[in-house]
């Protein structure tokens, strides 16, 4: 695997950090490449209960690498209708990353280390949790170079944040801090640098040692609600939790319940 996506996996949690910490972690292809590929496999791995990114050094991701795209803008030129549609279904494919935190069935978590950018805070706000440090901060930065937005930033923040403020932030590309992006409803929690990681892993474990199966279904339900009528919406939580009811993670839970004990979750 290439060295610019390092993972780990420790007690069910996988953690991927980009790691290009000279360039504050700045996106290239092999790294989205790598990035979707890895996503992916994360997503069908029953071992892995709960997902980490992060970012290596003093960033999460200042977003693309701009100089190299626009290397290579320049070597396209004036590009045909064609290859245009062919660099677009090349980006569509490196956006899964985004999908896949959004959509796969367990919890996912973006710690936020240092500075989300661009398409880095489109990745980040495409996990299920935020946890930033308090010098993290926060910019969509596209209008600064003349981009449009990708990643799925525009679906995201504007589900998080409303549509105006939203638009706000895209179109003048303020930088926020961690604790205006926490009253914004950006990140989940902002924690003193020093205790960040402590408190990323701690989180991580407890979404890693809970109900696997439940958890799934919940996402399943956000997902399906956030397209779909509130009837249809309520269809499908039905469906769930009936399902959820006849796993033996809700048996023993129950169980447990009744006794007046922890319970504890297998994934089954």
């Amino acid at each position: 695997m290439s060295d610019v996506v390092l993972t780990s996996t420790e007690d069910s949690v996988l953690v991927i950090t980009l790691n290009r910490p000279e360039s504050l972690n700045a996106m290239t292809p092999e790294m989205l490449d790598t990035l979707a590929a890895v996503a992916a496999k994360a997503a069908d791995d029953p071992a892995v209960r709960c997902v980490v990114i992060t970012g290596a050094g003093r960033a999460f991701c200042a977003g693309g690498d701009v100089k190299a795209m626009a290397e290579s803008n320049e070597r396209a030129g004036s590009s045909s209708g064609g290859g245009l549609v062919s660099r677009a279904d090349v980006l569509r494919q490196q956006e899964e990353v985004s999908r896949l935190l959004h959509e796969m069935p367990k919890p996912t978590i973006a710690a936020v280390n240092g500075v989300a950018a661009g398409a880095g805070l489109s990745v980040a706000l495409a996990a299920d949790l935020r946890i930033a440090s308090d010098q993290a901060r926060f910019t969509t930065a596209f209008a600064k170079v003349g981009f449009s937005g990708d990643f799925g930033g525009t679906w995201l923040l504007q589900r998080l944040v409303g549509p105006m403020r939203a638009r706000e932030l895209y179109f003048l590309s303020d930088i926020l801090d961690a604790n205006r992006a926490l009253e914004l409803g950006i990140v989940s929690r902002v924690v003193p640098h020093d205790q960040f990681w402590a408190e990323t892993m701690a989180l991580a474990r407890r979404l890693a040692s809970g109900p696997t199966l439940a958890y799934a279904r919940m996402k399943d339900n956000f997902v399906y609600g956030e397209t779909n009528t509130f009837a249809d919406t309520l269809t499908r939580e039905a469906e769930n939790m009936i399902a959820s009811g006849q796993t033996e993670d809700h048996r023993n839970a129950a169980r447990a319940f009744v006794e007046k004990r922890e319970p504890v979750f297998h994934g089954r």
